[in-house]
């Protein structure tokens, strides 16, 4: 195998093509190597990195402390499977649990398992505690939803691109628009065991619903014996300004689904949290992972969430993001930038045109990474421990490049 230094990024791309499906069209950038906020490719050019692989590494890249714990863990034990119990993972839960307020956490690895976990849950409970008919149990989700990409989860979604040549879908699921609480209350009805929504919509675009949208729900399915579970894989831990994005309206959920940052980026770790009378239902053989728990995540995750606090994280995001969004909307004058929102360091700039994709190339080429979604949107991402210079410099360099947009 040839040196990494001495290979063209064109080599690694064409291996990668030649070799692996094609379900992604990545930046054509090649990663070598990363640190806090910032990326290296295999050319030695260094990029700031404004996605931070989807919120996964909030606290930045190779994070020393969670690195650490990775490292002395994997000399030790890595894996048992639920057969037997392990002296990491009741660690784990009980910080998950601390740091959400619920009182029963079941671990599991992708995000998209725990979402499954989730509505696994709440038809269980719908069926064990409602009463709803065996087989009748609907979920209410949200237009534009983004949750993972399973069979059950895709057939929920409103994106062609996800749910095309994947039917039949399951039943049981039902959409209204996202952000209209009235719609979403004339959907609940006696079958109805839970509401399924992301707080803020970080695949759409991060679209951000009125103030008084969750709290509205909230109640609404509290009067409707309704439950109502958050999907902050993407923005939760900080993101936000808030160790849970629920948080800026003060609207609590019954379940909280939590992935990717939850490791700090080093290894999959994902969780359902929720009420006792919830997560209880699920009894031995109901339900289970052979590797969620596993005492190699269990260290990982529960230094990742050491370091959330220990560095006020979530603080900073908000501190750092009110300043971003301040520069990006009074500096973006561009005739061709429709809008510029974000909530912490979760932002976003709207497009006129479909011209996302070449902005996103163009930002490349300048030395910041970022993504762009539904060909008019880029999002930007840093990680939380990115400091206010760095995070200056940054923008220094992508209000150029979007107000040629």
């Amino acid at each position: 195998m040839t040196d990494t230094a001495t290979r063209a990024t064109r080599d690694y791309i064409e291996q990668a093509e030649r070799f692996g499906a094609r379900n992604y069209a990545p930046v054509e950038v090649v990663i070598t190597r990363g640190e806090g906020c910032f990326l290296w490719d295999v050319e030695g050019r260094r990029y700031y990195d404004f996605l931070s692989a989807y919120s996964a590494v909030n606290q930045g890249h190779c994070h020393p402390r969670i690195v650490q714990a990775l490292v002395e863990q994997a000399q030790r034990l890595t894996l048992t499977s639920r057969a037997f119990h392990n002296d990491r993972m009741g660690d784990m839960l009980e910080k998950i649990a601390e740091l959400t307020g619920f009182q029963r956490v079941l671990p599991m690895n992708t995000g998209a398992e725990a979402v499954e976990t989730a509505i696994k849950a709440m038809r269980r409970w719908g069926y064990l505690v409602k009463g709803v008919p065996d087989g009748k149990a609907e979920i209410i989700v949200a237009e534009d939803n983004f949750h993972g990409r399973t069979t059950t989860i895709v057939g929920f979604s409103s994106d062609p691109d996800a749910y095309a040549h994947f039917g039949p879908p399951t039943p049981g699921f039902v959409r209204v628009p996202y952000g209209d609480a009235a719609a979403l209350e004339a959907a609940l009805g006696p079958n109805t065991v839970g509401v399924l929504l992301e707080p803020i919509q970080g695949e759409a675009g991060v679209i951000i619903p009125p103030d008084d949208y969750l709290p509205r729900v909230r109640a609404a399915c509290t009067r409707a014996r309704a439950l109502l579970c958050l999907d902050e894989i993407q923005t939760g831990l900080g993101r936000t300004g808030k160790m849970f994005a629920y948080e800026h309206v003060g609207a609590c959920p019954d379940l909280l689904v939590l992935g990717k940052a939850l490791s700090g980026g080093v290894y999959p770790v994902s969780c359902v949290a929720g009420l006792s009378e919830v997560m209880e239902l699920f009894t031995p053989g109901t339900h289970g992972s052979t590797y969620g728990g596993n005492p190699l995540a269990a260290a990982v995750a529960t230094a990742a969430l050491e370091v959330l606090v220990d560095e006020g994280l979530p603080e900073r995001a908000a501190r750092l993001g009110a300043h971003a969004l301040a520069r990006l909307r009074a500096e973006l004058t561009s005739p061709g930038v429709r809008e510029v929102r974000g909530r912490g360091l979760m932002l976003a700039v709207e497009l006129k045109a479909p011209a996302a994709k070449q902005a996103v190339r163009a930002l490349k080429d300048a030395g910041v990474l970022a993504k762009d979604t539904h060909k008019t949107t880029i999002r930007f991402a840093p990680a939380l421990v990115i400091d206010d210079e760095d995070l200056d410099r940054a923008l220094d360099l992508i209000v150029p490049v979007l107000n040629r947009a």
